[in-house]
């Protein structure tokens, strides 16, 4: 009956490599930060298993077999390769980086990060390609199985193994067009309640949280029209006297990338005499890509996008 194969470790690779490059117990054992005696008996259990004395006495030196000769570039070969698969990931230089990553964004937050991070992306790692997809997937199942890389918005899956990290804290603002009639006097609850309203729901919803928030002062809106895109109500906005919410930065002395849109379209931003929720804007990724640098460096450059100069903070 054949004994089975014996199985050799990292550590005994290792230890036969310094033997046979030093051909001496003693220095082996310096080089490795071990004792003689353990070196010693290293080498006799590397002496069983391969079934060969691999270094012999010769007078007060010690030489290596042939088996050892023909076995000594082959070990430092293999302790070459433990070391580069087991060292950590070297940082990652962005200009030689070459990925396509799929990223899923609200039509707000993607056009508000996609200039930005174009920009950077053309500066620092050309060869990275960008693919932006609405908000069409279920998230959790997509970063599972990689059909998008980073999903960026407002996080509402609660998968136990996505890694979540806020980005911004915004607040919500009325905007309408210029003229408006709400423009003329201060605003309050009742007159934001008598103004026709533009409602953004992928789902079709026609409340939120301002409803509840009229409801405690017993005001209703009145929602003409619900969209499936901010950017399409902002436009809507701009052309009729319906009222839009859009998020903006929790500070008027900070500016939030999120309204850059809103100002484009020329609409008055108008601060809502209500409490309401603050919206968190985060990013999601699975993490399998956490330590990838590739990866990594698109996080990086998602976070200095959004939190741009001028822009609020989490």
């Amino acid at each position: 009956m054949n004994s089975p194969d014996p199985v050799i470790d990292a550590n005994l690779a290792v230890a036969l490599d310094a033997l046979l490059a030093e051909q001496s117990v003693t220095r082996a054992a310096a080089r490795l930060h071990t004792s003689p005696a353990a070196m010693s008996r290293t080498l006799a259990r590397l002496r069983r298993i391969l079934q060969d004395p691999l270094l012999v006495r010769a007078g007060q030196t010690m030489v290596p077999t042939p088996r050892a000769h023909a076995l000594r570039d082959e070990a430092a070969a293999v302790v070459r390769s433990l070391g580069a698969l087991l060292a950590p990931a070297t940082v990652v230089d962005p200009a030689t980086l070459h990925s396509t990553f799929t990223l899923q964004a609200a039509d707000l937050v993607g056009a508000a990060l996609a200039a930005g991070l174009l920009q950077l992306t053309r500066r620092e790692a050309p060869g990275i390609s960008l693919r932006f997809r609405a908000e069409e997937l279920e998230a959790g199942s997509a970063l599972r199985d990689g059909r998008i890389d980073l999903e960026i918005g407002s996080i509402d899956h609660v998968d136990p193994e996505t890694q979540v990290e806020k980005l911004l804290t915004l607040r919500m603002v009325a905007a309408v067009r210029p003229g408006h009639h709400l423009t003329e006097e201060p605003l309050t609850p009742a007159r934001l309640a008598a103004a026709d309203h533009v409602a953004v729901s992928r789902r079709g919803r026609f409340t939120g949280p301002l409803d509840t928030a009229l409801a405690e002062h017993d005001l209703r809106r009145r929602v003409a029209v619900v969209l499936p895109s901010h950017l399409a109500a902002m436009a809507l906005a701009a052309r009729s006297d319906l009222v839009c919410l859009v998020p903006a930065a929790l500070s008027d002395a900070t500016s939030s990338p999120l309204t850059a849109d809103a100002t484009a379209l020329g609409l008055h931003l108008l601060d809502i005499p209500l409490p309401l929720p603050p919206l968190a804007i985060g990013m999601a990724w699975h993490p399998r890509q956490s330590a990838d640098g590739a990866h990594r460096w698109l996080r990086d450059a998602v976070r200095r996008t959004l939190r741009a100069p001028g822009s609020s903070t989490a």
